[in-house]
């Protein structure tokens, strides 16, 4: 198994994981392969260190036995996956992605005429999401309508487990 740091063009990193080089190789070629964060599909490999098993851990060392670094000479956070920051606020987006997709209807198309029904009575309100143009948006807005805008990767709008 081949477990690669993957990255958009947005510099969302996140992990694949593949039977093999030729496995990745054949899915990105068939654009099956799509950033979980903003659904881009122009993925590429990030540089990483392969994770060897090689038995027993180092006994961490003591503060006193630590080397001082300074702020310059820490690497910039595109080289070594991401700030764990950043991370957390990725994976915090995740999880109200999945959220959003469990506890709504999608509506698909429709959406902007649904929102419109239930805004103005005509139909009851229910937690719906689905597609709207940003100049659907726009006028929802307009109306008074409060909606907003979440992209949603394909990836994420099923149950993969």
């Amino acid at each position: 198994m081949k477990v690669l740091d993957l990255q958009c063009p947005m510099g969302h990193r996140f992990e694949g994981w593949f039977s093999s080089e030729n496995d990745f190789a054949q899915q990105l070629n068939r654009g099956l392969l799509e950033c979980p964060f903003c659904a881009s599909k122009d993925i590429h490999k990030c540089l990483s260190a392969p994770r060897l098993n090689l038995g027993a851990h180092k006994p961490a060392e003591s503060p006193s036995q630590s080397p001082a670094v300074q702020a310059g000479d820490a690497m910039p956070s595109t080289l070594h996956g991401g700030s764990d920051a950043i991370q957390a606020l990725q994976r915090a987006w995740l999880e109200i992605a999945k959220a959003v997709v469990r506890n709504t209807t999608d509506v698909g198309e429709h959406f902007a005429d649904e929102a419109r029904k239930m805004h103005y009575g005509e139909k009851p309100v229910a937690a719906i999401r689905g597609q709207a143009s940003a100049e659907q948006v726009h006028a929802l807005w307009d109306e008074g309508v409060e909606v907003l805008p979440l992209p949603i990767p394909d990836g994420l709008k099923n149950d993969l487990h």
